[in-house]
């Protein structure tokens, strides 16, 4: 690519400008994308070189350690114990107690019947009834779901074992050091004291990253590994037939092109440009026209400021459970809009403006109706913004003669996109994610009916729409709706790590310093 002189580059023209830095960022991506795998390589690298320190440091630590330590291999605590560490010696063998008798009597059972997630679904058996007769019952035997959940619990609860082991073994060689160089270790009491003093972190984050890891980063791992089985209704687990693994044919299906365009690869990529689209609207003129109402009410000789901005506020104080379904009917072919249009003789009977029934109309009417939905939020925040902005590069603007969209475009805009850029990102990704105002709006209306993909899916469904719809009915193809949510994270994960490294605020840190 050919390198241009600072000069050079500030003499082209902004088109010009623009074609360059895309063009360079197209050029980038090949480097970036391999300097992204070495850099996994090397942090592959460093881990395993890293378990392998570790594993040196054990074997080390029991052939040098003393007897005490040696035994507190195998027994949890009890080198602090015999060295009057009372309290962690309970806290360590507790634990190992609790996690031999959990493997014992429920994690060995769940993590052996893992691979096959059950061995025999629920039968029918008849039963004496009465005197003479007879009735048929229902047994039930494995429960794939439990033995799927119960086994990532009993992986996430050995790992945390496997922690505690070597943080036990760690303190027993400090311990032992400690009384060789003749130092007295730390009471119980000084272990609780440090608890609320210099370890307080610790203590305060404990709980928090318990709850993470048990309602956040499980629950995520358990929807991942759904996708690689057969879950569905026909196949819950326990009431119906069990479910399997199946690998990566979930996948294959989700993304073969062989029926052409009424395959689920081509309903999928439909549904992700219209959410990529719908985003992109929903962001940026919210965005925009939110700035615009804060600059005007902002604006010297505007009277009741107060009153305008408690109007706006007034539409974000009512739920959008009660407000888009009151506009969904509105817009409705027997609607008030299209009643008031025929009222007014704009329009009759036979030609009813179709706001939920063309696809065009209908993802036209979602964007516009957002931009009243999403107008006094972006208000709000920017209001705040704006009052920040130093007036005095405002006055030196004015006397050099710089015109009202001149101040607008080199001082309003660079320092809000500066301030905002990483809300404008949080913003995007969360319009690809919002289930309310399309579900609420039209329920994904109107139906593609070219689509064979399960789920009746409509041209206003979004990614997150779509996955809620495979989940219901009969059939409820949890398989399915887990591999769109793991292709949702994909591209949202890639869009975001893009846009993230471009931002100006990420980039240029103390330009607005």
């Amino acid at each position: 690519m050919v390198k241009y002189t600072d000069l050079e580059y500030l003499r082209m023209k902004k088109g010009k400008r623009f074609g360059l830095k895309l063009l360079s960022f197209l050029c980038s991506i090949p480097r970036k994308t391999a300097a992204f795998f070495l850099m996994l390589l090397t942090g592959i690298k460093q881990a395993a070189l890293k378990i392998a320190g570790e594993a040196r440091d054990i074997c080390m630590g029991f052939v040098t350690g003393d007897w005490k330590t040696k035994v507190s291999y195998l027994v949890m605590g009890f080198g602090c114990f015999a060295r009057g560490q009372i309290l962690r010696g309970v806290l360590f063998l507790l634990f190992e107690v609790v996690f031999i008798g959990y493997m014992v009597l429920f994690g060995g059972y769940y993590l052996g019947m893992m691979p096959s997630l059950g061995k025999q679904g629920p039968t029918t058996e008849k039963v004496a009834s009465g005197l003479r007769g007879t009735a048929t019952v229902t047994i039930y035997h494995d429960n794939s779901f439990r033995i799927l959940l119960y086994s990532v619990l009993t992986i996430f609860f050995i790992i945390a074992f496997i922690y505690t082991w070597r943080v036990n073994v760690k303190q027993n060689l400090t311990a032992e050091r400690i009384l060789k160089s003749g130092k007295k270790l730390r009471s119980g009491k000084e272990d609780l004291r440090s608890l609320v003093d210099d370890q307080f972190h610790k203590t305060l984050l404990a709980l928090p990253m318990t709850g993470i890891l048990v309602f956040t980063v499980l629950p995520i791992i358990f929807m991942i590994l759904v996708a690689f089985t057969n879950y569905c209704g026909a196949n819950n687990g326990y009431t119906n037939n069990l479910f399997h693994w199946v690998g990566l044919d979930n996948f294959n299906t989700m993304l073969n092109w062989t029926n052409g365009s009424s395959s689920y690869a081509a309903t999928f990529g439909e549904v992700l440009a219209w959410t990529l689209i719908w985003a992109f609207f929903a962001t940026f003129t919210n965005y925009f026209l939110g700035m615009m109402v804060a600059m005007a009410i902002n604006k010297k000789g505007i009277h009741f400021k107060k009153g305008w901005r408690t109007v706006l506020v007034m539409t974000v104080a009512i739920p959008q459970f009660i407000s888009l379904l009151y506009v969904s009917k509105m817009f409705a072919s027997n609607g008030i809009v299209n009643g008031l249009l025929m009222d007014l003789g704009i329009i009759d009977m036979d030609h009813l403006l179709p706001f939920w029934t063309d696809p065009t109309w209908a993802r036209i009417t979602v964007i516009i109706i957002n931009i009243w939905i999403g107008i006094p939020y972006l208000m709000l925040i920017t209001t705040g913004i704006l009052m920040n902005i130093p007036a005095d590069l405002y006055e030196s603007a004015r006397i050099d003669g710089a015109s009202g969209w001149q101040q607008y475009s080199k001082i309003t805009l660079p320092y809000m996109l500066f301030v905002t850029g990483p809300y404008l990102l949080t913003s995007f990704t969360g319009n690809m994610n919002n289930f309310n105002v399309i579900y609420l709006l039209t329920g994904g209306a109107p139906t593609n009916n070219l689509s064979t993909a399960p789920g009746t899916v409509g041209y206003t469904d979004l990614l997150i729409t779509w996955l809620f719809k495979i989940t219901q009915g009969a059939e409820a193809n949890y398989y399915l709706a887990s591999v769109v949510g793991i292709l949702v994270f994909l591209v949202v994960a890639i869009i975001s790590l893009v846009v993230y490294n471009l931002l100006p605020s990420i980039k240029n840190e103390e330009d607005f310093q």
